[in-house]
């Protein structure tokens, strides 16, 4: 398997990252409301937790000033959105969700790109002739928590492809490769066609490399298929979707692993993969 960091750089995928957060986030505006009281809590707490660290290790000056150094060159690196992707997200996706009662969800990542095409409730994503890679066919429902088919629910699929790369983040892919939307009629089904993704290592050769290779970690994600579901009147789901089998299901680099979002694909005689899994949405208050 050819790794992702064999074929697109950390600098590059980092740079796009970053430049794609900050053109469809508005960070700012969402908490420029949030009291003094509130920032200067989580602030001192913050550093409160460093501080104890720092103590309790007898953190060196040699230390400290590798820690900047190292800080400084995330951001050149333009890596913070893949480092907190990665190490942070997860958790603030589970205080986040904490009261939904219907399907789990997930982290995001740093590798979404919105208004991708619209391809009705039965389609492929759109793939280059010949695209490598098993065949997978998915179908599947989006209900709300009382069981009613939500009619008009959106299904955003994105997903890297066979190699471990994900359009637009890398070269040679098409813009929209292996990411779509799908729209339910008064049923709520859709059936998705695309390919099984692969694992993938993140990208390894920048900041966030140097951190893994300095703690002795690993820096691969399990297979995956990333989802946005969306309907009126009800909270957005983010998840992504895993497969059973993966070696690193258990020891995802990026702690996104729920045993609620594990398919369970059937080979079918042609080779190709069928599986059913469906999305239970709550509604907004």
């Amino acid at each position: 398997m050819t790794s992702y960091t064999e074929t697109s750089t950390a600098a590059a995928s980092g740079a796009s990252a970053t430049e794609r957060f900050q053109a469809d986030k508005s960070p700012f505006a969402a908490v420029r409301d949030t009291p003094k009281e509130r920032v200067d809590t989580l602030a001192r707490e913050i550093l409160d937790a460093v501080h104890a660290t720092i103590r309790k290790h007898q953190v060196t000056y040699d230390e400290y000033n590798a820690l900047k150094a190292w800080l400084i060159q995330v951001g050149e690196d333009g890596e913070w959105p893949l480092f907190c992707d990665v190490w942070v997200e997860h958790v603030v996706e589970e205080v986040a969700s904490a009261h939904r009662h219907g399907s789990k969800g997930t982290i995001e990542g740093p590798y979404y790109a919105p208004n991708s095409p619209e391809l009705g409730a039965d389609a492929a994503l759109p793939m280059r002739p010949g695209e490598p890679g098993t065949p997978l066919a998915w179908e599947g429902t989006i209900t709300s928590t009382d069981g009613t088919p939500l009619e008009g629910a959106k299904l955003d699929v994105w997903h890297c492809d066979d190699q471990g790369l994900y359009s637009q983040f890398s070269e040679g892919q098409p813009e929209w490769n292996l990411r779509g939307t799908f729209t339910v009629g008064p049923d709520g089904r859709f059936k998705v066609r695309t390919i099984k993704p692969q694992p993938y290592q993140i990208p390894t050769d920048g900041s966030c490399g140097r951190l893994i290779d300095a703690a002795g970690w690993h820096a691969w994600r399990p297979a995956h298929v990333h989802v946005k579901v969306s309907a009126p009147g009800h909270e957005l789901l983010t998840a992504q979707l895993y497969f059973p089998g993966d070696e690193h299901n258990d020891d995802d680099v990026a702690s996104a692993v729920k045993p609620e979002l594990m398919l369970a694909p059937v080979s079918q005689p042609d080779g190709s993969l069928s599986v059913e899994y469906s999305f239970v949405l709550d509604p907004i208050g």
